[in-house]
């Protein structure tokens, strides 16, 4: 059954460093909610009370148009193997726009410094409230490894092109809202 948690413990790190995806999920007053898959190769644990991602440029930046118009996310971690168990965390985000110093210190402290190709942003969130489930309806599932795919594409589109992706395609969300993207760093 579910129990809820101030923070982060040691368990619930554990659990996150045995996973290999997580769900982020946000919205916005008057828009779509918003739910995508992240691979946890780019994410981190920061403390107790924080954790962050490494955004790559993509179709669409909704998560960063509902973090500048509301500021709620919730982020979930689903066992798809060994016991069952599912993880939400639930708080306010921001977006730390790529070229910020708040981008470049977490992503030294956070990351060892390593941007991979395509990166546009790094999500923190402001964790409030920790929640597991039993997750004894989530199927198993055999991990095969990471795809190359985003990879790949980013660096065919080199820094460049995928500048000028980013102002084509993730400048606002799907209903209209600004991301932020160009904002003043």
């Amino acid at each position: 059954m579910g129990k809820q948690f101030p923070s982060l413990d040691a368990s619930h790190r554990d659990f996150v460093r045995r996973q290999r995806i997580f769900f982020v999920a946000s919205a916005a007053p008057g828009a779509r909610v918003n739910v995508s898959p992240r691979g946890t190769d780019a994410f981190a644990v920061i403390d107790e009370r924080t954790v962050a991602y490494l955004d790559r440029t993509g179709s669409g930046n909704e998560t960063a148009a509902h973090l500048k118009a509301d500021g709620r996310l919730t982020i979930m971690f689903c066992a798809f193997d060994g016991p069952p168990n599912i993880m939400r965390l639930y708080g306010r985000g921001e977006a730390l726009r790529r070229g910020s110093q708040a981008y470049a210190e977490l992503l030294e402290s956070a990351f060892g410094g390593v941007e991979p190709a395509g990166a546009r942003q790094i999500v923190r969130l402001h964790v409030d409230l920790v929640q597991t489930s039993c997750g004894y309806g989530t199927p198993l599932f055999d991990y095969r490894g990471e795809r190359p795919s985003l990879d790949n594409w980013s660096r065919a589109k080199g820094e460049e092109g995928l500048e000028a992706y980013r102002r084509e395609k993730n400048l606002v969300s799907i209903d209209g809202l600004p991301t932020g993207l160009l904002d003043e760093v």
